[in-house]
């Protein structure tokens, strides 16, 4: 019972404690920087009095002062009519710079409380604040319960990997992570009225004031008694207006000053409730409190450590039966295979590989990439099966492999061998088991053979390839790994709109729907029931393989499977077999095809602006993303065509989109006006408006010609210069993404 309550919210809730963890360590460090960046006078050094003194002899118009727990200093005035506020120093009341609260401490602290999902996202992160005291306890009491009783805590943990990682981590860090989780759930509780809020009632507006001649703020009495560091914030009186009066608040309580005696009006102390509320909030934030913040920012570091050997410990008890077969030790091993995979597809030939050399008696070892080894003591011979991932990047097994190599120590005689998995279609085939090639080689590596490239997942060049390296090795490696085949539904042509066949650019928008047949109708009613459906949405791709042709094609989609319908937007090439086949449909007809999802290409959620690139065909999923934003987010289109009479496409549905506020802006460009604009022209054209939605935080996505892509990402790389950015940066903080062909 107790893995249970311990495990099942654990697996459930890991990523988004992972979340609230990264973004709390990020704040815990806040009170700390605030800290150090303070003043803070000795107790009994200066008086709220000597504070407004000597602030307004340097902001004549001061407004208000406050003063956070971490020690800050803010003054807000009014000077020639404008408002301002700045840091002040509060032993002599200077300026020290402007105050300028962080819009990225801001985004990280909304992340923090609500996941960026306001009300929501609140009862989401107490929901998970409560699951983190049922995760706490519920270890806490496993680990007594496995060291014989909770005396025992304290003595050293047997074991190793990592259970034994989880154990420790979980013992060094389950206070602090229980005081954060305890803390956050009673706010969020308390916010949600699920318990009352400390009640702490503000004083009335004095009735009456003395309405004398205004004593300077440096002679009040009231101010002189309250030392500058238990302020909060003192409120001056309208200028000009004798009977109003100081607002002060402390960390014991709030009033008023008379202006002209000094006199403390209608002090109300803060109530025991209001200052649990206060501690509480403390307690969770750190602020005010810069050592404990950094104890919990340090403990909430091991939260994704706990969480990714958690889910190790229950995937190794899952799939303990399942593993791809027995695997030699590196000490032992005289071949290894690496495995470089982003969708688990290279694992299949990586398994066929490992039991063809375990048949002719060599010991193996198999891992992925990201485990590669500073030394292999005894092996012979170094396999590195790797796909390709986007636009000739590392995929997720492999992402580590590079950095690791830097460390890696070959013995005398170790040789390699790299193979490539990827799609010849696209420019940069394979490009991740070419660099991968290179790098083993410059390491001082033997290759005992060329690298090869295996064209989407061919079994033949997979056997063909296995039957060289075999040779080379003296052994037989008779490889018959087959990848399972795409699953494919039929569909059929119910509307396609055409276009630019005058500028002999024969372009359409072709809607099909699911149809059923005896031998597939169970995947036309998942299909058509969205809980079992293969689900897609725009921006997946479309695998269609024309009659006579081998090899699928790809398009983007333009539709969601909600949408009830599967759209794309497809170009007629020149001798292109499937373009070709595509437009010579008729509604009626039928096709097959399969769908192949593109989680790489989305827009992000949420409120940040959206700018979408595209040009001709590359409309498509643009479109789709489009017709989704069903909560008028800012959304905007630049898109280039050729003629704006012929193959204006989606002319209509965007118009609606701008009409219903779904598309916020639409920007044009077409190379057979008699502008012969480009849409590269379009974006330079509104260099300042693009340079302010990137600032606060804009995403891109282009989809288009591969031509295209390189001229749009050099006029973002000119736009991005006076904001010391680029498109690599916005790229890596996945606020720039393409979909090229």
């Amino acid at each position: 019972m107790l893995r249970k309550l311990h495990g099942f919210p654990g697996l459930v809730a890991a990523l988004l404690l992972v979340v609230l963890a990264t973004s709390g360590v990020i704040l815990s460090v806040v009170p700390a920087l605030e800290r150090s960046a303070a003043t803070v006078p000795a107790v009994g050094e200066i008086s709220v009095a000597d504070l407004a003194d000597r602030v307004v002899a340097n902001y004549p118009g001061t407004e208000q002062i406050e003063r956070s727990l971490s020690g800050e200093v803010v003054v807000y005035y009014n000077r020639d009519g404008q408002p301002g506020a700045d840091l002040v120093n509060p032993l002599t009341g200077e300026g020290i710079a402007a105050y300028q609260p962080s819009a990225w401490l801001r985004w990280v602290k909304n992340l923090h409380r609500s996941f960026l999902m306001d009300d929501a996202g609140r009862m989401l992160a107490g929901i998970l604040a409560a699951l983190m005291v049922l995760i706490c306890l519920s270890g806490m009491s496993m680990l007594a319960r496995r060291m014989g009783g909770w005396k025992a805590l304290l003595r050293p943990i047997s074991g190793s990997g990592s259970p034994r990682v989880h154990a420790e981590l979980a013992r060094f860090a389950v206070i602090a992570l229980l005081l954060s989780a305890l803390t956050g759930s009673y706010m969020s509780a308390v916010r949600f009225g699920l318990l009352p809020e400390g009640s702490n009632t503000e004083p009335s507006f004095p009735a009456q004031v003395s309405g004398g001649t205004p004593a300077p703020a440096g002679s009040l009495n009231a101010l002189k008694s309250v030392d500058v560091n238990e302020l909060r914030e003192l409120v001056f009186p309208y200028p000009d207006d004798p009977t109003d009066v100081y607002s002060l608040s402390t960390t014991e309580g709030s009033g008023f000053v008379d202006q002209s005696t000094g006199e403390l009006l209608h002090y109300q102390p803060r109530s025991a409730g209001s200052q649990f509320q206060h501690w509480m909030i403390r307690l969770h934030t750190g602020e005010g409190l810069w050592w404990l913040g950094l104890i919990l920012g340090i403990a909430a570091l091991t939260v994704p450590v706990l969480s990714f050997t958690g889910l190790q410990i229950w995937w190794r008890r899952r799939s303990s039966s399942i593993r791809l077969g027995e695997s030699a030790s590196i000490e032992a091993a005289d071949a290894v295979i690496l495995v470089g995979s982003e969708g688990n597809t290279t694992w299949g030939f990586a398994k066929d590989l490992q039991n063809k050399l375990d048949q002719a008696g060599k010991k193996v070892h198999c891992a992925s990439m990201n485990n590669l080894a500073e030394h292999y003591p005894k092996a012979s011979v170094l396999f590195v099966l790797t796909s390709t991932y986007g636009n000739g990047e590392a995929p997720s097994s492999a992402s580590q492999f590079m950095a690791r190599l830097e460390h890696f120590r070959a013995n005398d005689g170790l040789e390699f061998v790299v193979l490539g998995f990827g799609d010849q279609q696209f420019p940069k085939f394979c490009q991740y088991a070419l660099d991968v090639d290179a790098a083993l080689s410059s390491k001082g590596l033997q290759q005992m053979h060329p690298v090869t490239r295996i064209d989407r997942g061919s079994a033949m060049q997979f056997r063909e390839w296995g039957e060289a390296v075999g040779e080379r090795m003296g052994i037989s490696l008779a490889l018959t790994h087959t990848p399972a085949p795409a699953v494919t539904s039929d569909f059929e042509l119910v509307e396609r709109v055409d276009y630019g066949v005058a500028v002999n650019a024969p372009t359409s928008i072709l809607r099909f729907k699911p149809v059923s047949s005896d031998r597939k109708l169970w995947q036309i009613l998942f299909f058509r029931n969205r809980q079992h459906a293969p689900a897609f949405e725009a921006g997946d791709l479309f695998g269609v393989a024309p009659p006579g042709g081998q090899t699928a094609r790809f398009y983007s989609l333009a539709s969601s499977s909600s949408d009830g319908q599967l759209e794309i937007c497809v170009r007629r090439q020149t001798n292109g077999l499937c373009s070709g086949y595509l437009h010579s449909l008729k509604p009626g007809d039928r096709i097959t095809g399969f769908i192949q999802q593109n989680p790489g290409f989305r827009p992000a959620g949420g409120a940040k602006p959206i700018i979408l690139v595209g040009a001709g065909a590359g409309i498509g999923p643009l479109a789709g993303f489009i017709r989704k934003n069903t909560e008028r987010n800012p959304m905007y289109l630049y898109w280039g065509g050729r003629n704006p009479q012929s193959d204006f496409l989606y002319k209509p549905e965007l118009g609606r989109y701008l009409d219903d506020h779904r598309l916020t802006g639409l920007n044009t460009a077409f190379s057979r006006s008699a502008e012969k604009t480009y849409v590269q022209d379009a974006i330079v054209a509104d260099e300042t408006a693009l340079q302010q939605l990137i600032e606060i935080g804009a995403q891109i996505l282009v989809c288009g010609g591969r031509d295209m892509a390189a001229g749009v990402k050099q006029v973002f790389d000119s736009i991005l210069e006076p904001l010391s950015m680029d498109v690599d940066a916005l790229r890596a903080e996945g606020r720039y993404l393409e979909d090229v062909y």
